[in-house]
């Protein structure tokens, strides 16, 4: 399967982006100096004030390009895309680093899920995680957001959280048939389990997709998912042991 053009220029690192100095919306945002627009909020103001507020996460579109910058524009074109220099003083900062996990984890909400581990990425089902699915699976927009969302994580040095939410929607599907819409599966297929610079475990979590897509006799488990982060987290890779089917 051919990599979308967008996809190749993450995975490159977007050579063709030139850093401008003087544009620093990004990074002030995320040091709560700056007010998104059209929304007029500081990063705190928006945390505090739309968490849970699923209405607006829903049908508001302008915040997400400022709670997960990019080096590309997107739609909201008062948001500025994501400088270089910006990527190395968001990193820099603690306190911009804890704002980008709460935006992660208020977004992950939205879609019905809990973060367990800032270590592994691990996640679990929000206890509303029936009706979100559903408003996942019908508001193929989300599918976008999330492509974006896991970009900026490795962006800005989170990717190790992104191979837990790819994983975790991979046993939803194989083991669960949830989050397994023809819609979801091809973002899935095409664009999320490829927001990974990390060669090996791109080619790991895609290994995983394909068997289970292709091999009717493997099911890739809620407890596979949670072995494979471990193993990670002991071993540094995905790959010393196989997965087990069930």
């Amino acid at each position: 399967m051919s990599l979308p053009h967008d996809i190749r220029e993450f995975l490159e690192g977007y050579p063709d982006r030139e850093d401008n100095p003087r544009l620093n919306a990004n990074a002030e945002f995320y040091a709560n100096k700056r007010r998104c627009n059209p929304d007029n909020m500081l990063i705190d103001e928006l945390h505090q004030q739309w968490w849970n507020d699923y209405d607006r996460l829903e049908y508001k579109h302008g915040y997400i390009q400022w709670l997960f910058p990019l080096q590309e524009y997107g739609m909201n074109y008062k948001a500025q895309p994501l400088q270089k220099h910006e990527i190395a003083a968001i990193k820099a900062d603690a306190a911009s680093m804890e704002r980008l996990q709460r935006s992660y984890t208020m977004m992950l909400g939205f879609y019905g899920m809990q973060l367990v581990s800032t270590e592994t990425g691990e996640l679990r089902r929000a206890d509303n995680w029936i009706e979100r699915y559903m408003n996942l699976a019908r508001a193929p927009h989300n599918n976008l957001r999330i492509s974006r969302i896991l970009k900026c994580l490795s962006e800005l040095g989170l990717e190790r959280l992104n191979a837990g939410f790819l994983l975790f929607v991979l046993a939803e599907q194989s083991e669960n048939n949830q989050l397994n819409s023809p819609t979801i599966r091809s973002s899935m297929d095409k664009w999320w389990a490829n927001c990974l610079r990390n060669e090996e475990e791109r080619a790991w979590v895609n290994d995983m997709v394909r068997k289970a897509r292709t091999d009717r006799d493997f099911v890739f488990t809620d407890e596979a998912y949670r072995a494979a982060l471990l193993r990670r987290k002991e071993t540094g890779s995905f790959r010393d042991s196989d997965v087990g089917s069930a």
